[in-house]
């Protein structure tokens, strides 16, 4: 697989990194009491060790200069110590804080049967897999969405609409001194996504593309399930027409 190959199937993976539920999510039509559950299980299937996975990426490193990138995404994510101030993990639950639920619950999260699954996928592709897969799944996949194109073509890039508009702020009213994860976010996003693909498409060896998608596709397949799960317990079902529905109203 050539370099352009090796991009074009990435890409490829990514552009499927969507689902039917979100809407549901983003339009406010997940029910204020079932909230909790999409950011808890987020929470325990990746955000409060995201910083341990990159660092995963970086102990497997032969390569000097994908360690230096690797170290300073992971810098930032466990200390906050170039843009954000703070633990990135330590941001996210300004979401749950500001919307008033009870923060013991982070503490202690029972993962449901697909959020598991997924998180296992995560860890074989970045414990002892190599190098490769671990950052590819840490800095492409999980830092990454449908839009990464546009970081490496003229094409459309992730929507960056006023905080004002965020969904948690506008549906759900979670005042915007919460949205500190969400600023940070913005702040390091292009120099991030810059250095991860340049560490995929300068760096990864020619070798290694073929069990690199490998990974992508597997933990594609498995965030697909886990989403599926997130959405039933929070009340969403799929309408006929593709679309979120509560489950009430079906």
């Amino acid at each position: 697989m050539d370099r352009e190959a090796f991009k074009e199937a990435l890409l490829h993976v990514m552009e499927r990194k969507e689902h039917w539920a979100w809407p549901g999510f983003t339009g406010g039509l997940v029910p204020a009491d079932r909230l909790h559950v999409h950011l808890e299980q987020e929470w325990e299937v990746y955000v409060r060790d995201f910083p341990v996975m990159v660092g995963r990426a970086y102990v497997q490193c032969p390569i000097a200069a994908v360690r230096r990138d690797l170290a300073e995404n992971l810098y930032e994510e466990e200390t906050g110590g170039l843009v954000a101030g703070r633990p990135h993990p330590e941001l996210f639950l300004e979401y749950p804080k500001g919307l008033g639920m009870d923060l013991a619950r982070f503490e202690s999260v029972t993962l449901l049967p697909a959020a598991a699954a997924y998180r296992e996928a995560v860890d074989a592709a970045t414990e002892g897999a190599g190098w490769s897969r671990a950052a590819a799944v840490t800095t492409i996949f999980l830092e990454g969405t449908k839009y990464d194109r546009g970081e490496l073509e003229d094409a459309p890039k992730r929507p960056a609409p006023p905080l004002s508009e965020h969904p948690l702020v506008k549906h759900y009213g979670l005042p915007l001194e919460h949205l500190a994860l969400t600023k940070a976010h913005r702040q390091v996003e292009g120099s991030h996504r810059a250095d991860a693909w340049a560490m995929m498409l300068d760096h990864v060896p020619e070798a290694d593309r073929d069990g690199v998608i490998e990974a992508m596709e597997t933990v594609l397949q498995a965030w697909q399930a886990y989403r599926d799960a997130v959405a039933e317990a929070c009340g969403l079902t799929r309408g006929d027409d593709g679309q979120p529905r509560l489950a009430s109203a079906a």
